[in-house]
């Protein structure tokens, strides 16, 4: 026969031990939830925020408040407004409360993957706080929204390049006109004969190119010939022994004459005033005054042929008459 089983040996304070471990149990449960409460921010002083939007799509309760990638909010509640807007309440610390200026904007971006993110954007962090209670409009960005009008523009756009590479198309035509001047550009005369349309054309310019270089020669030669005409002309005229040298002596001379015609008028006057003056000595009178006037004839003719000598010397157009005084 097998023995009988000994009862197990009672555990002494069993009572104490197990209430022992019930209040642990209960208090290890009781800091973890403290803990998560602490860590969500229960405990944390908050100021309200309140964001004005057309809708509440994609918006929930529990979503971040992010600020160059920092959470430094959290969305409290979502209600509908009396003017049919939404309202979504958000928590921010107040501690993270500085990074919210009265100049901030907000927005909600709604990508093509993954969940929608509210955002705040700072320019300038010395505008004043953003007080509590604070009512800002939100703006949205809904990147689903442009796909339509993205596929709209996609589409016109390959309709311009089918339209653009078509045979007809002004792209083609453009490219074989290219295609023809480079052909051109192959030939004797180069770029030249691609610009001008043909050899022909470039060849006439450059026959014609070659005539102008001929002629501006040309007019070189006959303007180096026209100089040295020029200088020896200055020379014969203006330099030693030249027409105005002989023209000043002869104008000289010239004087002379005039004072000598000058005195033998003066003489033949004072001759006239004799014979008035007595006029019985008739032929006496008359015999001095035809030797004055042979002697005013004589100073007369050297008059002239100094006046012909200049007409010789001197090349240019004057008058020739000779007034007495």
């Amino acid at each position: 026969m097998l023995p009988e089983p000994q009862p197990a040996p009672l555990i002494p304070h069993v009572e104490i031990k197990a209430a022992v471990l019930l209040v642990l149990t209960l208090a290890l449960i009781s800091g973890f939830l403290g803990y998560v409460l602490y860590a969500r921010g229960v405990f944390e002083s908050t100021q309200q925020l309140v964001l004005v939007a057309d809708d509440s799509e994609g918006a929930k309760v529990g979503m971040d408040l992010t600020f160059s990638g920092f959470s430094i909010g959290r969305v409290r509640r979502i209600e509908l407004a009396a003017d049919g807007k939404a309202r979504i309440l958000i928590d921010v610390p107040r501690e993270d409360a500085r990074w919210l200026r009265t100049s901030t904007v907000f927005a909600m971006e709604r990508g093509l993957v993954g969940d929608t993110r509210i955002r705040a954007y700072t320019g300038v962090l010395d505008d004043p706080p953003l007080p509590d209670g604070a009512m800002r409009p939100v703006l949205r960005g809904d990147a689903s929204a442009e796909i339509p009008r993205l596929i709209a523009t996609m589409r016109a756009l390959i309709e311009n390049l089918e339209r653009m590479s078509g045979a007809e198309s002004s792209l083609n035509a453009s490219l074989t006109n290219v295609q023809t001047v480079t052909e051109r550009m192959k030939g004797r005369y180069g770029a030249l004969a691609g610009v001008l349309g043909g050899e022909d054309n470039a060849r006439k310019v450059i026959t014609a190119l070659d005539r102008t270089n001929a002629l501006l020669a040309s007019v070189g030669e006959v303007s180096n010939r026209l100089d040295r005409m020029l200088a020896k002309t200055d020379e014969r005229v203006f330099g030693a022994a030249g027409v105005m040298d002989e023209t000043q002596k002869t104008i000289v001379q010239l004087n002379a004459a005039l004072r000598d015609a000058r005195e033998s008028l003066k003489k033949a006057d004072a001759v006239l005033a004799e014979a008035q003056a007595v006029g019985a000595n008739t032929r006496a009178a008359t015999t001095d005054l035809a030797a004055l006037r042979a002697e005013v004839e004589a100073n007369l003719r050297k008059v002239a042929h100094l006046v012909d000598e200049i007409n010789r010397k001197w090349p240019f157009a004057r008058d020739t008459e000779l007034k007495l005084p």
